[in-house]
């Protein structure tokens, strides 16, 4: 909440402009103005502007709910080119910002979809069912795969704990090896333990802080993976479903690129625009292979890395830094 010191001095025409401002920036106004009796000098006695994001309820009723009469008295010519100055137009964000939040209700049934099967899996091993549990397994498998744009990223800790490879003690994996290395059923505990953190992580996916930076490093570190890690057996070696890992993979970098960073790059370079849509193209074909043994895994280190350079010029050209292939929040 950014706070905004003027000098009392009436000005309702500027008022008005403020407002209109407001609205298309979608931030909410409201005043208050100090008495001498204030813990403040008379120096200061000076009404306050706080500017803060507007909710939903709140962008009809702007004027009514947050302006009253003495403000009106109180607004000054320097207020309007101080509001936007301070960087008021930040709170709606930028295209990319918008585009980031067009990503969320993707990212949001890709955790529910993982969430809804290992919880079908919890009732499977219950009734002692192993094709069932197994049935549930993968289908919980691809939308956790189809999410790993920002798992790492902006989840780490719950990334761990949910997904942990190769040192798999909790998680999808342990679960994999009693399951298919082992064909038990007695997976309550560890089964229980995945439902608690993938609940955790999906009641935080409407409210967790999306940027457009760290959805691009999330995507080039998953392109980098699908071609290193994943290339030689990746990490569900055990239930044989690795290139379903690395086609969902693939999938959700695709979904990220077109919804969040496509438009914007063909406007500001199309020649590496094309090179990026390419590459995944690319991707697309060669884990099209009917299993993994016909996967070209020289053609796909190969996709996988011109990917990654593409989208690391991209960055530049859509004002970012350049990607990492370390996990980190940015």
């Amino acid at each position: 909440m950014k706070k905004l010191f003027c000098h009392r001095r009436a000005c309702v025409f500027l008022l008005m402009a403020l407002e209109k401002i407001a609205r298309q920036k979608n931030v909410v106004i409201y005043g208050e103005v100090r008495k001498q009796s204030d813990t403040v000098t008379k120096r200061h006695n000076t009404p306050t502007i706080l500017l803060r994001p507007l909710d939903a309820a709140s962008r009809t009723t702007l004027h009514s709910a947050t302006l009253g009469v003495s403000m009106k008295k109180s607004v000054v010519p320097c207020l309007v080119a101080f509001a936007i100055a301070s960087g008021m137009g930040r709170a709606s964000g930028t295209p990319l910002d918008d585009a980031a939040e067009r990503y969320r209700p993707y990212m949001i049934a890709g955790i529910g979809s993982a969430l809804a099967g290992i919880k079908e899996l919890r009732e499977h091993v219950s009734a002692k069912d192993l094709a069932g549990a197994k049935k549930a397994w993968l289908s919980a498998r691809g939308g956790w795969e189809r999410s790993e744009v920002f798992t790492a990223g902006f989840v780490p800790e719950l990334d761990t704990l949910i997904d942990a490879w190769p040192n798999a003690d909790s998680g999808f994996h342990a679960i994999e090896a009693k399951l298919f290395g082992a064909g038990r059923t007695d997976v309550e505990n560890d089964t229980d333990v995945l439902i608690k953190n993938l609940g955790e992580l999906h009641r935080k996916l409407a409210t967790i802080p999306l940027t457009p930076q760290g959805l691009l490093d999330g995507t080039v570190r998953l392109a980098y993976e699908v071609g290193e890690s994943k290339a030689d057996g990746g990490e569900s070696r055990i239930s044989g479903t690795s290139l379903g890992d690395m086609r969902n993979n693939v999938v959700g970098i695709d979904f990220a690129y077109r919804t969040i960073f496509a438009d914007a790059l063909k406007v500001t370079d199309a020649r590496v625009a094309k090179q990026v849509t390419e590459r995944i193209e690319q991707l697309k074909i060669i884990v099209a292979a009917p299993d993994l043994p016909h996967v070209d895994v020289r053609a796909l280190r190969r996709a996988s890395e011109e990917l990654v350079v593409a989208l690391q010029a991209a960055s530049l050209k859509l004002g970012l830094q350049r990607p990492t292939l370390e996990a980190q929040s940015r």
